[in-house]
């Protein structure tokens, strides 16, 4: 038999790479001689380098970059085993741990995701993948952006490298000395969000204040996105104020559709593009995926249902093993090929208590629908 096995982490419980550890673990004792592919889930943040590295093989490249502060780190980006296709997440060297108690979406860049970006575009890939999630930025990628030679230019047409809290200043942008080794590049971005880049459900009120931003800040850092919007499709010739998910990562989503022209695209679809999971399905397979919550959410084509529309394609069975799903939602979740969803809670139990048993709890589950297959 063959085992493929995709799931979500559980928020704040277990990996996406502990949850396939768990299962297989299961899948040996009850088919030891079955093939066990584990492709544990990236979602753009912080861990998504480590989670396709795992899932496809490869290796880490480090490089030293601007921090949120303009200040030298060590970060990295992944390059997949096939060499082509390289792996950037924002959160290395612009995520919100490493602002620890200097929290300020006014002064925070994302110059060092520009910087690895650009590395990996001159290490001779084709493809690069990034993922946004757990910023502390509210640049709307104009810091990535500077790094990789757009200008930016205020009203004494001098060039400065703009943050959260001088988007306004902008009177003029020029792409013409963007780095060539970015040419011909596919750059994808991984996206699960569908905020756009301003206004009440944009960037700087949904996100703001988890980065440090007070009332005040937040209708300021709004106003300079709305402002930057206004400058790309004067100077650029885009509209990216409502593009669906250009509000993610400090409308960071906005600054890869205007300034490098990816694709945002939901982060599960590119997962399953990067590591070919056509290729891998076959008849005789099992797929067995998984998040914390199945819900309204999930069937906007997150994980669950992500994968749910390739394996209904090929008639392959999907198992969910869940926290726990909403009853309103499941019947959805079969129709869009979920073939069966199981929760792993086996008590009455807060999730403050039943969190802190997660992992015995999966491996109970999993161990019962493995005996239900053997029969």
């Amino acid at each position: 038999m063959k085992f493929i096995l995709m799931p979500d982490s559980f928020k704040g419980t277990l990996s996406s790479t502990e949850i396939c550890n768990i299962m297989k673990e299961k899948i040996d004792i009850h088919f030891p001689n079955s093939e066990v592919i584990s492709i544990p889930v990236a979602d753009g943040g912080e861990g998504s380098v480590d989670a396709f590295i795992t899932a496809v093989g490869g290796r880490k490249v480090h490089v030293t970059v601007k921090n949120p502060y303009f200040e030298d780190m060590d970060a990295y980006y992944g390059i997949l085993s096939d060499g082509t296709t390289a792996v950037v997440e924002m959160a290395a060297c612009a995520g919100l741990p490493l602002v620890e108690d200097r929290k300020n979406p006014k002064l925070t860049t994302t110059y060092g995701v520009g910087q690895l970006i650009l590395d990996a575009a001159k290490s001779g890939v084709k493809k690069i993948v990034i993922g946004l999630g757990g910023s502390c930025t509210n640049d709307g990628g104009c810091g990535s952006a500077a790094a990789v030679g757009v200008k930016f230019y205020n009203d004494k047409d001098e060039e400065f490298v703009p943050t959260g809290g001088n988007l306004d200043t902008i009177t003029r942008i020029s792409m013409d000395e963007i780095d060539p080794s970015l040419k011909d590049i596919e750059i994808v971005t991984m996206c699960d969000i569908d905020n756009p880049m301003y206004g009440e459900t944009g960037a700087a009120y949904i996100f703001g204040p988890q980065k440090g931003a007070d009332e005040a800040m937040v209708k300021e850092l709004d106003a300079g996105l709305k402002a930057l919007s206004a400058v790309v499709e004067k100077t650029i010739g885009k509209d990216i104020s409502q593009i669906p998910g250009a509000g993610a990562a400090g409308a960071m989503g906005a600054g890869m559709v205007a300034f490098f022209s990816s694709e945002l695209q939901m982060g599960i679809q590119t997962v399953l593009d990067t590591v070919k999971f056509d290729d891998i399905l076959s008849e005789d397979a099992y797929v067995f995926t998984g998040e914390g919550k199945l819900d309204s959410q999930s069937l906007r084509g997150k994980v669950v249902i992500g994968i749910a529309g390739r394996t209904k394609q090929y008639n392959v069975p999907l198992i969910a093993i869940v926290g726990g799903a909403e009853d309103a939602e499941i019947e959805k979740a079969y129709e869009m090929g979920v073939t069966a969803a199981f929760s792993i809670n086996r008590l009455p139990q807060d999730f403050s208590i039943s969190s802190k048993h997660s992992k015995e709890n999966l491996s109970y589950t999993m161990d019962n629908i493995l005996r239900l297959l053997k029969i």
